[in-house]
């Protein structure tokens, strides 16, 4: 008998928006791959509207996030408990708390609940104080109704230990590494080879977008500088009017073909990778095994990923500076060398899924005795 599975707490899989749509596409066919049986939750609105996705049953919840705004998550998540408590499954995966760790009351008594902690949402500078209140009091009960936890990095699990005296596991994200087809994905014409800079991030303040490009507008650098991510929001539409008059500079909104989006990490001469607040972020990981160079903002999320294999930056003069002076030559080759060696040993997705396995076994069979079942999985 294998276990019954469900994850929790994404917008759906295959994954069109971010982090834990990303990881739950793996996770979730690894499992299935390994006999399990595994149902992820969909928004209504996903544009994947089948019942299955390579062997993984989706579930679609009705989700008002389109008519109401950020307040319809809560909704959706909550529709997609009430449907959980249904089906009786023997471990539900809750990934994140913000809009879902209200409703703990209503976690279902007879599954094993654990649930992927994030990354300091209470942190995030585009949240306003009392936002940033809420979610403080979201991770509390996250961490009061759930029965086991996992963090996705290692400043994560010391910060829940310390603060909330839990041990939580330490699983991050995994990244494929670079294929020969993705070289081929991006046209000479569009990329030639280290030609330009590049970063990818959803328009936020904490991804300091703003501190990177005001720091290459300032520099004398003749290379363009590619910028990935949706700037229809608010501050997308700042920094496109912002920095509108620098020619290099080209905002080439969302591209959800991963294929494409590695082999311009690959061909890109120096990436940037912004983001200050979070855990083991994926694009960063995608960044490392597309055999990027990589220069990160200066923060222990970021540094406890990259150790030295990285150029670090805290604000505009210190961007410019590494535009201005970073070459490609053996030290850097050694540092692109030494991240791809993290993802083959440390961050490879068959290492994260053996892992979440391991995980989800040893707390179903931890709350529940049950020899036959656990001693198969």
């Amino acid at each position: 008998m294998k276990l019954r599975i469900a994850i929790l707490g994404t917008r759906g899989i295959p994954n069109n928006y971010g982090g834990f749509e990303h990881i739950s596409e793996y996770v979730s066919e690894g499992l299935v791959k390994r006999g399990y049986g595994v149902t992820v939750y969909n928004s209504h609105k996903h544009p994947y509207q089948e019942t299955t996705w390579n062997g993984v049953e989706i579930r679609h919840c009705y989700d008002p996030e389109y008519l109401i705004g950020a307040s319809g998550q809560f909704v959706y998540d909550l529709n997609c408990l009430l449907d959980a408590r249904k089906q009786h499954f023997d471990v539900i995966l809750i990934m994140g708390y913000t809009s879902s760790s209200i409703w703990g009351k209503l976690y279902p008594a007879d599954s094993t609940i654990i649930t992927n902690m994030d990354g300091l949402e209470w942190r995030r500078s585009k949240y306003a104080r009392p936002v940033q209140t809420f979610l403080k009091y979201a991770e509390k009960l996250a961490v009061k109704y759930s029965q086991f936890y996992i963090s996705d990095s290692l400043v994560i699990k010391s910060y829940l230990g310390e603060k909330y005296k839990i041990n939580s596991r330490y699983i991050p994200y995994g990244a494929d590494l670079f294929s020969e087809e993705e070289r081929e994905q991006v046209e000479t014409g569009e990329a030639q080879k280290e030609d330009y800079f590049l970063l990818m991030a959803r328009m936020e303040p904490e991804n300091n977008i703003e501190t990177i490009l005001e720091g290459f507008n300032n520099s004398n650098s003749q290379r363009k500088f590619k910028v990935l991510g949706d700037t229809s929001n608010r501050f997308g539409k700042f920094i496109t009017h912002k920095f509108k008059n620098d020619g290099r500079i080209e905002f080439k909104g969302s591209i959800y073909d991963t294929a494409k989006v590695r082999s311009l990490q690959n061909n890109s001469y120096l990436y940037f990778h912004g983001h200050s607040v979070g855990g083991t972020n994926p694009s960063l990981l995608e960044a490392m095994a597309s055999e990027a160079l990589i220069a990160a903002h200066n923060n222990p999320f970021n540094k406890s990923v990259l150790n030295a294999d990285a150029f670090y930056f805290s604000d505009a003069k210190e961007v410019r500076s590494i535009v201005e002076t970073v070459q490609r030559k053996g030290p850097e080759k050694t540092m692109v060398s030494n991240n791809l060696h993290k993802i083959k040993y440390q961050f490879n997705w068959e290492k994260i899924i053996d892992e979440y396995e391991a995980f989800i076994v040893e707390c179903y069979c931890g709350l529940n005795h049950e020899r036959i079942v656990c001693d198969k999985g």
